[in-house]
């Protein structure tokens, strides 16, 4: 009977520290993607309701496809309540695309956007929104503030993209995905609009 009540109290203890032990891992787990996720992305989830943060977020979006390695840098300016197409982005006129430094695209490899080739490197990436359509620049400046220095001149890449409606996104997003056969696009979204700019790597 002993031995029952022992073997009883092991078993149990055994149990009570693996639960223990599992819920430990999952909430160290979730505590450390928490805290790796980011503002700008916990912000468009929803992890935090209200947008107080002034500033903009530095953040980058990466990706390799084809062998060619993708980098895109840029500032992510919020929403916060303002008009922002038409408003804090006018229409018809070159945009940064971000906030503050140009929004920096380097490449691992060759690539190819619209009918123009470009070696690797690193660029500028600059738009022009409109009501109807974009224009979607890559310019070969890319130590530039806003647009105070940006020059026609210096494009490398011009090709036009319509905007597309899009569920809200509080932060200034780009995403770079794998559309397989060396192929991808770099979208864009913000507040109520998405553009996507297909792409090819050599």
């Amino acid at each position: 009977m002993k031995m029952k009540i022992t073997a009883l109290i092991t078993c149990l203890f055994y149990f009570v520290t693996v639960c223990y032990s599992q819920h430990h891992s999952v909430n160290t787990l979730n505590q450390h993607s928490n805290e790796s996720f980011g503002y700008a992305d916990s912000v468009n989830t929803g992890l935090i309701i209200k947008d107080t943060l002034k500033g903009s977020v530095q953040r980058t979006a990466m990706l390799t496809i084809g062998g060619c390695h993708l980098h895109i840098k840029y500032g992510s300016p919020g929403v916060r309540g303002r008009v922002i197409w038409g408003g804090l982005v006018p229409y018809n006129e070159v945009w940064v695309t971000g906030a503050h430094n140009a929004t920096s695209m380097s490449a691992s490899k060759p690539f190819r956007i619209g009918s123009m080739t470009l070696s690797a490197g690193t660029y500028a990436i600059f738009t022009i929104p409109g009501k109807d359509q974009w224009t979607f620049i890559i310019n070969k400046n890319i130590d530039q503030h806003l647009a105070d220095d940006y020059k026609q001149a210096e494009d490398l890449v011009r090709i036009i993209v319509l905007p597309q409606a899009h569920g809200m996104t509080q932060r200034l997003t780009y995403a770079i995905t794998d559309l397989g056969h060396n192929s991808g696009t770099i979208s864009i979204r913000w507040e109520n609009l998405s553009i996507f700019v297909p792409f090819e790597t050599l």
